[in-house]
């Protein structure tokens, strides 16, 4: 006969022993309220080593302090705002403004040009200075000078494409600085305000527009 093969279903004594004693422990009343005690004075003594554990007068740290210290990180695909274009000590204030047809009677009736005995609806908006003197014209946003010319009724011109389709366009201008097909910077130099034809009674002042398809826009929506 062949001896019997041992049991693998019959556990060791020892492991038997070691599951009695912490049933024993376990049914005693007192049992968890002490497991509960020594945990939270685990957790009392490590909060304890941890804040003395910190230099006099430091303040914990939670590591959000350095995450608020970082300097916010510029969103370079944001779309530019169009600046005033005219330099910041220029002193220049805005006189006629754009004629809107859903404006009221009467700003319609300031936003009029005569010239030649008719009246035309003005197209953009007029800054000169109090004392009647001239000022830098700056451009109002990056772009490239699609046209510069000397035109008889309107004076000297400038105008500047910009990627967001919309083209800015200077009249009554002096001391151009810029040249067709040039890539200007937002605040970079173009001219001086001069006086034209057109708007005779206006003196030394800048003619702003802003276009789009060719059409005019209010530049009062875009002027930041």
């Amino acid at each position: 006969m062949k001896p019997e093969q041992p049991n693998n279903n019959v556990k060791p004594i020892h492991k038997m022993k070691w599951r009695l004693r912490w049933k024993r422990l376990f049914s005693k009343k007192w049992a968890f309220p002490a497991i509960y005690l020594a945990a939270a004075a685990l957790i009392l003594s490590l909060v304890w080593w941890y804040s003395t554990s910190q230099e006099p007068g430091q303040k914990p740290t939670t590591g959000l302090e350095e995450v608020l210290k970082q300097e916010p990180v510029e969103n370079v695909n944001a779309p530019q705002e169009m600046i005033l274009p005219f330099a910041e000590n220029a002193q220049a204030k805005a006189k006629m403004g754009f004629y809107n047809d859903a404006g009221s009677d009467q700003s319609k009736e300031t936003s009029l040009v005569k010239y030649e005995n008719t009246y035309w609806p003005h197209s953009g908006v007029d800054f000169a200075r109090e004392d009647g003197k001239s000022f830098d014209v700056v451009a109002a946003l990056d772009g490239k000078v699609i046209r510069v010319e000397e035109n008889p009724i309107v004076g000297h011109l400038v105008e500047i494409q910009h990627d967001n389709g919309l083209v800015t366009v200077y009249q009554s201008l002096s001391d151009v600085k810029v040249k067709e097909g040039e890539t200007v910077s937002q605040g970079a130099l173009i001219a001086r305000a001069g006086e034209n034809s057109f708007e005779k009674d206006a003196g030394v002042h800048l003619h702003f527009e802003v276009r789009k398809d060719g059409q005019p826009l209010n530049p009062e929506q875009y002027l930041n």
